[in-house]
């Protein structure tokens, strides 16, 4: 297989390597609901189910020096970046051995050891942080490059236009990404502003903004190659609208069925990311069946192996109460 193209960037073997990452994703996401349904996680969690081509088409082509910063909704976003996940669960869990010593929980998870900068409960709030990340880049001439995820609820705020005009006059290396799955929180997007087109406010700022499919892992790779390129070249930032959905509530807690259709729901469950890439596989002679199953098993292992980590690791010692506070 390693002489073909499943489409003219992508191998087989590389799609492979993101169908098994998308799947990570799921079934993290599936794991910590059934975790956190049983009262067995402690705090609150916003999962990213539906989401899970846009974190891993975009850090697909990040290095490891490079930094993302996330949303409350930033599990795929950590693991994506290459977080273990038994330190992702471990972190979620409230145990020692999580990236932020159990301190941080879901919406405060940091491994800035993988380049993964945050996650964050403020709407908007890392979008200057990001910001000030890629200046410091700059200055320091690393090419390194800063993604920074929020969502379409974040675009009304003053941080992002802020952010992006600062981001824009000093041709810092930052993509913002915004993930528009049409919600904040109940609120549709088109009751929330008049120019549902995220990506056009680009042009306000001088900037390329470029909306793309974000159930295509494939369509969200190739914009967001092009976008972490322009950015280590001195090229300046992009802006990216990824067309999205949640499967599930907002937040744990919430069923979504009071503010969304059910038909809505389902018709968007037929762009799943992680069937689409299965089936690209298939239909491209990429992989056949024995292999994918083969890769369903591996992935469904390693997300049993983070539970189990998970839930032997110790909790935090008291002892301990004071470590890492200012």
């Amino acid at each position: 297989m390693s002489g073909r193209l499943v489409t003219e960037h992508i191998s087989p073997e590389l799609l492979l390597t993101y169908y098994k990452k998308l799947l990570e994703l799921r079934l993290f996401e599936v794991k910590v609901q059934e975790l956190y349904r049983n009262g067995r996680l402690p705090g609150f969690v916003h999962l990213y189910v539906g989401e899970e081509a846009v974190a891993v088409g975009v850090c697909s082509n990040l290095e490891a020096p490079d930094l993302v910063f996330s949303t409350h909704r930033g599990h795929g976003h950590a693991l994506a970046k290459g977080v273990p996940s038994r330190i992702v669960l471990a972190e979620l869990w409230g145990k020692a051995t999580g990236s932020s010593g159990g301190r941080g929980g879901s919406m405060h998870m940091y491994a800035p050891e993988y380049g993964f900068m945050g996650t964050n409960g403020i709407v908007g709030a890392p979008i200057p942080l990001a910001t000030g990340a890629a200046l410091s880049a700059k200055m320091r001439k690393k090419r390194q490059v800063v993604v920074c995820f929020f969502g379409d609820g974040a675009v009304n705020s003053g941080s992002f236009h802020e952010a992006v005009n600062m981001g824009a006059v000093w041709n810092l290396p930052v993509v913002y990404v915004c993930e528009n799955n049409l919600y904040a929180t109940e609120m549709a997007f088109l009751r929330a502003t008049k120019n549902t087109n995220v990506a056009s406010r680009a042009a306000a700022y001088g900037l390329p903004g470029v909306t793309v499919d974000g159930q295509d892992v494939v369509a969200v790779h190739e914009v967001a190659s092009e976008a972490i390129r322009r950015a280590r070249d001195d090229g300046g930032p992009t802006l990216i609208e990824c067309k999205t959905y949640r499967y599930v509530g907002h937040h744990e807690g919430d069923p979504g069925t009071d503010y969304r259709t059910r038909e809505e729901v389902q018709q968007w469950k037929q762009k799943d990311p992680v069937k689409i890439a299965h089936k690209l596989l298939l239909d491209s002679g990429g992989a056949d069946k024995s292999t994918l199953d083969a890769a369903d098993l591996e992935v469904e292992r390693l997300i049993d192996d983070a539970v189990e980590f998970a839930e032997k690791s110790p909790e935090p010692a008291a002892d301990s109460v004071n470590d890492h506070v200012f």
